[in-house]
C-alpha cells in the first residue's frame, strides 16, 4: 500500500471533505505548498486559492478555499478554512455573475473570491 496522509478540510460552518490522500497542494502566505506523507510538520496561513487533493484511490478533489490555516503532523493534514466549497458545489454561472458585479463595483475582495471559485471549477 502506498503511503497516505489523512486529510480534513473544514470550513467555519461544516466539514467539507475528509479522507486519505497522497498529495495536497494549497496556497499559503509563503507561496504554494505540496504536502505528501512524511512531510515535515508545518503550520501556515492559507491564502484564497484552490486546494487540490490527490486521493488514495487516484481521484482528484478540488476546493475553493478563502483564508484559514493549514496544519500537518504525523501524516494528518488539517485545512481549517473561513470559507471552503468543493468544485462540484460551485454554480459556475453564479460565480461568473458575481465576478462581473465585483469588477463593476471595484470590489477587489469579492472579485478575488469569484476568481478562486472559477479557478477551482476549471482545475476540477
Amino acid at each position: 500500500m502506498a503511503a497516505e496522509l489523512h486529510v480534513e478540510l473544514v470550513a467555519a460552518d461544516r466539514s467539507v471533505w475528509s479522507g486519505e490522500a497522497t498529495l495536497v497542494v494549497a496556497r499559503t502566505t509563503s507561496g504554494d505548498i505540496g504536502v505528501m506523507p512524511g512531510h515535515q510538520p508545518l503550520l501556515g496561513v492559507l491564502e484564497s486559492g484552490p486546494v487540490t487533493i490527490r486521493t488514495s484511490e487516484g481521484g482528484t478533489v478540488v476546493a475553493a478555499v478563502h483564508g484559514g490555516f493549514i496544519s500537518f503532523a504525523d501524516d494528518k493534514l488539517s485545512l481549517l478554512a473561513e470559507i471552503a466549497e468543493l468544485a462540484d458545489e460551485i454554480d459556475v454561472q453564479r460565480a461568473e455573475r458575481a465576478l462581473e458585479r465585483a469588477k463593476a463595483a471595484a470590489d477587489a475582495a469579492s472579485e478575488r473570491r469569484a476568481e478562486v471559485r472559477l479557478r477551482a471549477v476549471a482545475g476540477h
